[in-house]
């Protein structure tokens, strides 16, 4: 599965054909949308003190573009932890419309029309489908998320909450900051050959400097081939977003002084 981009009245995101039917999902980019000044311009980050108007009407432009109801989407309070949420249609409005009462960085459901949605600006998000139980799921990938394994944990609930067979789900990694641009100390390839062990070590590189790149997408990738996934069956966007900071939000580039792209993902009827 492949990496696509569309545009839809306005609004540009990335996609993947090969999710399958049955499903509508999206990930965001920074155009298209009416904020302002260092949140311009398709901000979907409620928390980031941009003008809550704006942020309404941004993600109405996003969700009218996936063909989702801005009413019935699902956001969680993101803690880079590996805690995965099964929602219901109760949860409707949770982000937008309502604080989120719970913590999460991974959200799963078999409930048509209910859109789930997970935030981004360097870290990844990973949007999961099994057309024959027709479930989803949208995941926030941090190093640490990463490190703990929210990908398999993800893959996980879906079989235990709704008969999901991990042969079975698709799965799309999407836009991040890649190995190209993911410079970091010890710390960070010491969590993933601790959680990994010598599977990690393909996916870290060792600098002159002493310091170190690492592949989150690598890393992300080879946790849900462990979850049962096939390898044909994950889709990794090439997109950096510290590489493409007039396409995309960084963190790193923009040293926290930013908006946030969104993933979401539904069941369509």
């Amino acid at each position: 599965m492949n990496f696509s981009e569309t545009t839809v009245n306005g609004i540009p995101f990335g996609w993947v054909p090969g999710l399958g039917p049955g499903v509508a999902h999206g990930f965001s980019t920074r155009l298209g949308g009416v904020s302002e000044g260092v949140y311009a311009s398709l901000n979907l980050a409620p928390n980031r003190d941009d003008d809550p108007a704006h942020v309404r009407e941004n993600f109405r432009r996003f969700c009218a573009a996936l063909g989702a109801d801005a009413g019935a989407m699902v956001f969680s309070s993101q803690v880079h932890g590996d805690t995965v949420r099964p929602c219901t249609s109760a949860d409707a409005g949770y982000g937008l419309d309502r604080p989120v009462p719970y913590d999460a960085d991974g959200l799963v459901t078999d409930v048509p029309g209910l859109a789930l949605v997970v935030f981004s600006a360097d870290c990844l998000p990973i949007l999961l489908y099994d057309p024959v139980r027709r479930a989803v799921g949208a995941v926030h990938a941090g190093w640490r998320g990463t490190a703990l394994g929210i990908v398999e944990r993800a893959a996980e609930k879906l079989r235990d909450c709704y008969g999901c067979d991990p042969a079975d789900i698709r799965a799309a990694i999407g836009p991040g900051i890649s190995k190209c641009c993911f410079e970091t100390h010890e710390d960070v390839p010491n969590a993933m050959t601790e959680a990994m062990g010598s599977a990690a070590l393909p996916y870290i590189e060792v600098l002159p400097t002493g310091k170190f790149h690492v592949d989150l997408k690598g890393l992300n990738a080879r946790r849900l081939e462990r979850a049962g996934l096939s390898p044909e069956h994950i889709a990794v966007s090439p997109d950096c977003t510290a590489c493409l900071p007039d396409k995309y939000w960084s963190h790193r580039v923009t040293r926290g002084v930013r908006g946030s792209q969104a993933a979401l993902i539904l069941l369509t009827p």
